[in-house]
């Protein structure tokens, strides 16, 4: 596994907060828009993102609702909540501080 990903692991939850906090989602469509977003460098299995919103809709942070479509049954598309909003914030306000400590640490190592 590479570093990235294992870095990608603890930040399922905001990242799939962050891409539908733009606009609902499907599960199959959050992963192909992470995918495109970041060229290919992040991707996100089903196995991981149904789980995540499994447990985002457990603990308010999305809801669901379902959607017909033409070809299927239909789609489950989830949608922030504003308890979800809040969460997306405090996680985004930590990374940016975590970004900072680790900027500030490898600029004093290759001063």
């Amino acid at each position: 596994m590479s570093y990235i990903q294992q870095l990608l692991k603890g930040l399922v939850d905001p990242i799939v907060l962050s891409l539908i906090n733009q606009l609902p989602m499907y599960g199959y469509q959050i992963a192909k828009e992470l995918e495109q977003r970041t060229g290919g460098r992040l991707t996100l299995k089903g196995g991981t993102i149904y789980p995540a919103l499994t447990r985002l809709q457990r603990n308010g942070l999305v809801v669901s609702t379902w959607h017909k479509t033409s070809k299927r049954k239909g789609r489950r598309y989830y949608q922030i909540t504003e308890r979800g909003r809040q969460f997306l914030a405090s996680c985004l306000s930590d990374w940016q501080d975590f970004y900072k400590v680790i900027n500030k640490l490898t600029q004093e190592a290759y001063s």
